[in-house]
């Protein structure tokens, strides 16, 4: 039997975990060097890189629909944290440095998490559908990804109209578990970001055209059996197309 780790032992030592990383997490703020994202623009930039959307209330086995329900109070009460947020040439972007503690006080209510490998519900729950989605943006970009988890050992949904592959989604906690990417580039970048009554809808913007096309693919997507316990196992590639010369590169994700 695998040895608990110290959150794991009990509901105090899990709080304890909690506090001591958000405590880092918010010095690491103080003491590091990045410039963060902070400048808001009502008017988008001209160019669109790309866009996606993702239905907010999905129904899952076993789930409390309330649960979902709250999640969109959730996704609405964070969507201004984030819309028209503009990332210059070396800044930062940080999901949670922008939109900050979710909380019964600021209005979030119980939403569906993943917690310790299994599906739980918290206050504010909901948070990681805005991160995949922004995820899935900035893979089809130039931006670079420097802070990125991923939910263990579970994946809840199903492959009946799943638009992007297993395995790219995220994971977040405020403030310790943190999605965030750096513009490496020398062109500015803006994301839009917007609900309607059934989809978290968002855009990726820039000031100038991309010299190049980027797609995400998915191939040898395959279960394995070990001992009692199944195993999904595929390859993610990011192909990057040059425009003007129509060089392919391939690189995995």
């Amino acid at each position: 039997m695998a040895k608990k780790l110290f959150c794991e032992l009990n509901p105090i030592t899990y709080k304890i975990s909690v506090f001591k990383g958000i405590f880092f997490r918010k010095l690491k703020w103080l003491m590091n060097r990045n410039i963060y994202a902070k400048e808001f623009k009502k008017r988008k930039l001209p160019i669109k890189v790309y866009e996606h959307k993702s239905l907010i209330r999905r129904k899952f086995e076993g789930v409390d629909m309330r649960l979902q329900e709250n999640k969109a109070v959730n996704l609405a009460l964070a969507v201004p944290k984030i819309n028209g947020i503009i990332i210059k040439p070396k800044e930062v972007f940080s999901f949670w440095k922008l939109v900050g503690s979710c909380t019964k006080l600021k209005g979030y209510k119980d939403g569906l998490i993943i917690k310790a490998g299994k599906v739980d519900h918290g206050i504010g729950g909901g948070m990681c559908q805005f991160t995949n989605l922004i995820h899935w943006m900035i893979l089809h970009s130039p931006l670079t990804i420097i802070e990125h988890h991923h939910h263990d050992n579970i994946d809840m949904f199903p492959d009946y109209e799943r638009k992007v592959p297993f395995g790219t989604g995220t994971s977040i906690m405020y403030n310790y578990l943190d999605y965030q990417f750096i513009n490496n580039t020398n062109q500015t970048f803006q994301l839009i970001i917007y609900t309607t009554d059934k989809y978290l809808c968002g855009e990726l913007r820039t000031d100038k055209e991309l010299d190049h096309f980027y797609h995400i693919v998915e191939e040898n997507s395959y279960f394995t059996k070990e001992g009692d316990e199944y195993y999904r196992n595929n390859e993610i590639y990011r192909i990057e197309i040059d425009k003007k010369q129509e060089n392919i590169l391939v690189k995995p994700y």
